[in-house]
């Protein structure tokens, strides 16, 4: 620690992406040694102190506050992580970049593009260093996906399609809201499957594949009312349970895309395909660390479907692992997150996606959620 430079972190939340975020910093020095920047984890942030403190004792912050607003007037915080509810997103983004902060913040940006601007307008004023927690960009197989499709090796691209599978809130009796459940609560979430996983999809579809032009798309709340946990009264579902939307990418290619959390036995399916003039490639997150590929150059006589490994020390991100054959796992995307992030404060580069990317997916989440409500095409207002 005496040769680096120290990047005190202020963590809002205790979540579940608290937890991802946290280990990140704590393992980004142990496998990127070279980095000039090593975070310390100075303070953590939640409304319950009993949580909280339990928190920075189990994962090693060095205090813990309870007002994220304290947070940000600590003359020792240097960067601000946002693992909140997607409400309280663009008040303390707002408030950090303002008060001359570095903003790290969990996807998806805000519940809206009206939320999301002044979030982006703040972090601009401001000049400070920014990103977004789209992590599945670090995954090494979808890494190996850009620079493959950066290559041209593909051709032409005519179709792109994804999706992300969930069962978890099939169960009718299921409560909507409280601090357990707010992604079923649309005041804290903003919408349901569109901006919880689609966004994940659309992020990672406009870095390998450009921008989504416009969109079509189909939502569902299956189960009309909840009991919501805060107030203990029955109240109307506002979230979409399921969505489903076609599209058409600037590049001329179409693209299909499908969320549900009512896919009885998927936990969490996510995969892409991109189909090409001369090749085409898939990734399933579920078999992670393996990337498919069909290359219509290979002799007809042994043409076909392939499974590639990732683990070798020449794919992206392996050099800093194992022993090729050996694989990792979903958290090393965080840390690959990370170790990019402190990266680009030597280099002075952005560290994509920054607020600025993310709320082009907040565009198109936002017409995808119009086009239904419409039913009619919209248009992102990207191209």
């Amino acid at each position: 620690m005496a040769h680096k430079k120290e990047l005190r972190i202020g963590l809002i939340g205790t979540g579940l992406m608290a937890r991802t975020h946290t280990n990140g910093y704590k393992r980004s020095g142990d496998f990127f040694p070279e980095l000039e920047y090593q975070p310390v984890l100075k303070t953590v942030c939640a409304r319950t102190e009993e949580k909280v403190k339990a928190f920075a004792e189990q994962w090693g912050y060095e205090s813990y506050e309870t007002d994220w607003r304290a947070v940000i007037a600590r003359d020792d915080i240097d960067a601000v992580d946002i693992c909140t509810p997607n409400h309280m997103h663009a008040n303390i983004a707002i408030a950090a970049a303002e008060a001359g902060k570095m903003v790290l913040c969990e996807k998806p940006l805000a519940r809206s593009v009206a939320e999301a601007q002044p979030m982006v307008d703040a972090i601009a004023k401001a000049g400070v260093a920014n990103t977004v927690f789209y992590n599945y960009r670090r995954i090494p197989a979808v890494t190996l996906i850009k620079q493959i499709v950066d290559s041209g090796k593909l051709g032409k691209i005519f179709h792109y399609r994804a999706n992300f599978l969930q069962d978890w809130t099939i169960n009718p009796e299921l409560p909507q809201g409280g601090e357990a459940l707010w992604r079923l609560d649309a005041e804290a979430a903003g919408s349901g499957v569109t901006g919880d996983l689609l966004a994940h999809c659309i992020d990672s579809a406009m870095w390998l594949n450009g921008p989504i032009k416009d969109v079509s798309a189909v939502t569902e709340t299956f189960i009309k009312e909840r009991v919501h946990q805060d107030t203990g009264e029955v109240t109307k579902v506002s979230i979409d349970d399921a969505c489903i939307f076609h599209c058409h990418f600037e590049n001329g290619a179409l693209g299909l895309f499908e969320a549900t959390r009512y896919a009885r036995g998927h936990k969490a399916l996510n995969t892409l395909e991109i189909n090409g003039e001369h090749a085409s490639l898939r990734w399933d997150l579920h078999d992670m660390n393996y990337l498919e590929m069909y290359d219509h150059a290979d002799d007809a006589v042994v043409r076909g479907w392939r499974r590639i490994l990732i683990t070798d020390s020449d794919q992206p991100y392996m050099d800093k692992w194992w022993i090729p054959g050996t694989s990792i796992g979903y958290e090393h995307s965080f840390v690959h997150q990370v170790a990019d992030f402190l990266k680009s404060l030597e280099t002075g580069e952005a560290c994509e996606p920054t607020f600025e990317n993310a709320l082009m997916t907040q565009k198109v989440c936002e017409a995808v959620i119009n086009s239904a409500n419409s039913k009619s095409w919209k248009d992102t207002g990207l191209v």
